[in-house]
């Protein structure tokens, strides 16, 4: 599974390798410049992982941030009791006891 992984990987780079001119510099222009599609294409290839991600604290209003609270603090609610309730039932813990009352016996 790792090796069809980074074989894809590995082609995308090539790919990007074939795509991208060695020559992506964009220099500071010393006469009026016209507008070359490679430099272009580069600067859109640059920057589109940001065009991707969104700002971490975007809520649209306090009650969207309110309700996401919500969400997580049940999420984790959920999760604590679903361990204690596997803490409280692990047969190993009771196993111990039992044994330990038998010693004491």
């Amino acid at each position: 599974m790792a090796r069809s992984g980074s074989l894809v990987l590995s082609l995308l780079a090539f790919a990007a390798l074939v795509v991208v001119p060695f020559n992506c510099f964009v220099g500071a222009p010393r006469a009026p410049m016209e507008i070359d599609g490679r430099a272009a294409a580069a600067v859109a290839m640059g920057l589109a992982p940001l065009a991707l991600e969104q700002p971490a604290s975007a809520y649209d209003s306090v009650v969207a941030m309110l309700q996401s609270w919500l969400v997580g603090g049940t999420v984790l609610t959920v999760i604590f009791a679903a361990a204690i309730i596997a803490a409280a039932a692990n047969p190993l813990t009771k196993r111990r006891q039992e044994v330990q009352n038998m010693m004491k016996k």
